[in-house]
């Protein structure tokens, strides 16, 4: 039996301070009492590149002025902690089946 994989990834577009523009694949979105995150991971549309690279997780925090959407780093280091971990458990899961720890 042959299953059909439709994926079509949420990609942003997000620009540094020099006016560079690179591309992001949305893995997760959490919010909480002290606001809105977002997990995002360099996106290629190569397959090739994808196992040429070895892109990490970026984890930002989402922020709205001007009705202008922003990403920025958590500068606060106990903030960054708490909302990663609140990530590795979420994306985790997604990957690790309860039944495998069982089978442990």
């Amino acid at each position: 039996m042959s299953e059909e994989f439709d994926y079509a990834p949420e990609i942003v577009s997000v620009s540094d301070d020099d006016g560079n523009s690179y591309d992001f694949e949305v893995l997760d979105r959490v919010e909480t009492d002290d606001g809105r995150y977002v997990a995002l991971v360099e996106f290629f549309e190569d397959p090739e590149e994808i196992l040429r690279n070895d892109s990490e997780v970026l984890i930002l925090k989402v922020s709205e002025e001007d009705g202008e959407t922003y990403l920025s780093q958590i500068e606060d280091e106990e903030e960054y902690a708490e909302i990663s971990d609140i990530f590795e458990e979420r994306l985790s899961s997604l990957y690790y089946d309860e039944e495998d720890e069982e089978d442990d």
